[in-house]
């Protein structure tokens, strides 16, 4: 696939991209790539998680350069990406010793460490609030530190309230054997940003695509295997939300080498899911029981209804007996590639005289055959 390269008389595709850089300056006016990422976060991670790139400002200054456009500004992003030398491969992330600022389960009323609300637009009113039409920098200012007084929290209430790392819900159903368990693939995980895709694909490369995946249709064909074009309804047993560490081991250290010896290089944002399903699976007498298959959805940010679905589709795309296009590897990971899927459609805008031609020259021959024997 990949189509993305457009060609045609020079003249007209300079003036072209004249014309669409005069409609972003064109108002005399700029936003700070500084003001993107304080006030616009959300949108940063969703283009650095199908981009693939945890790189904020390069983020935000495709976000500006693409005037909005979230399947623009994630071309921008991967386009960059390609051409950026890969120096190191980071230790695996452990998710267990994540600094959460949220942490919630819809399974339990009570799970060890407590429920943490956190910070979330769930129980908000989805009504505009007009006055922000007219808000300054101090209002902003002003409204902040109201807020801070009525917490009572500190300036870095947000660094505060993180816990450094609070025990698993699924931990407990594991100790009570409620856990069905999956063969362990320890096979060396597919990097699919060098890998084209191939069938069937090894579960690191449905987490991959799933994870980067464009946003909107992960969350749709995700919708899809829960409303009944899928077996898979979950129960979502834990959602947490947080910061990770990233860590690289020392140059010229071998192979398993202690956590102390690492080198840490920074810390990103993500939310994690792990969703129950019911499910029979056979026991040791030859018959079968109920069990739980967990569905596990991670991305980079904080958009917990792409993780949610994510665990969803990482379940359904586990089915043995493939009865749903939810649970087709093919018709899922390439379908929720927001890049492969915006270029695929662009180009049909690209000129087909040719081939319509050809099309339209079959159609009139073939009405002129019917209308001859109709006249005879």
């Amino acid at each position: 696939m990949g189509y993305v390269a457009v060609t045609g008389g020079e003249q007209a595709i300079a003036a072209s991209l004249d014309l669409n850089e005069l409609r972003r300056v064109e108002a005399g006016r700029s936003v700070a790539v500084e003001d993107i990422l304080a006030t616009m976060p959300d949108l940063v991670n969703q283009v650095q998680s199908e981009g693939s790139l945890w790189a904020p400002e390069i983020a935000a200054v495709a976000i500006k350069q693409a005037c909005g456009s979230i399947e623009e500004a994630v071309f921008l992003m991967r386009a960059y990406r390609s051409t950026l030398e890969r120096l190191y491969t980071s230790r695996v992330v452990d998710t267990d010793g994540m600094r959460a600022g949220r942490r919630i389960s819809a399974a339990f009323k009570d799970i060890e460490g407590g429920q943490i609300l956190g910070a979330t637009r769930d129980y908000s009113h989805r009504l505009i609030e007009f006055e922000l039409a007219d808000e300054t920098v101090s209002d902003a200012r002003e409204r902040a530190r109201e807020i801070r007084a009525r917490l009572s929290a500190p300036a870095d209430a947000d660094a505060a309230a993180l816990l450094d790392r609070v025990p698993r819900v699924l931990t407990y159903l594991r100790s009570i054997d409620m856990v069905r368990d999956w063969p362990v693939d320890d096979t060396e995980p597919v990097d699919i940003t060098k890998t084209p895709l191939s069938f069937p694909a090894p579960r690191s490369v449905i987490l991959q695509a799933l994870s980067r995946g464009l946003t909107q249709a992960v969350v749709a064909i995700g919708y899809a295997a829960i409303r009944g074009f899928g077996l898979s309804h979950p129960t979502v047993g834990e959602l947490r939300r947080g910061t990770v560490a990233i860590e690289i081991d020392a140059p010229g250290a071998s192979e398993g080498a202690a956590a102390e010896d690492a080198y840490y290089l920074g810390s990103i944002p993500v939310t994690e899911v792990e969703s129950l399903i019911v499910s029979d699976e056979e026991d040791g007498d030859g018959g079968h029981r109920s069990a739980l298959d967990v569905g596990y959805g991670l991305v980079m940010g904080d958009d917990e209804s792409k993780a949610i679905a994510m665990s969803v589709l990482d379940h359904s795309l586990r089915a043995d007996d493939v009865r749903f296009p939810t649970q087709d590897q093919e018709f899922v990971l390439y379908h929720i590639d927001g890049v492969e899927a915006t270029g695929f459609i662009s180009h049909l805008k690209l000129p087909h005289y040719v081939t319509f031609q050809s099309k339209l020259d079959s159609a009139l021959r073939s009405a002129a055959e019917k209308g001859g024997e109709a006249d005879a």
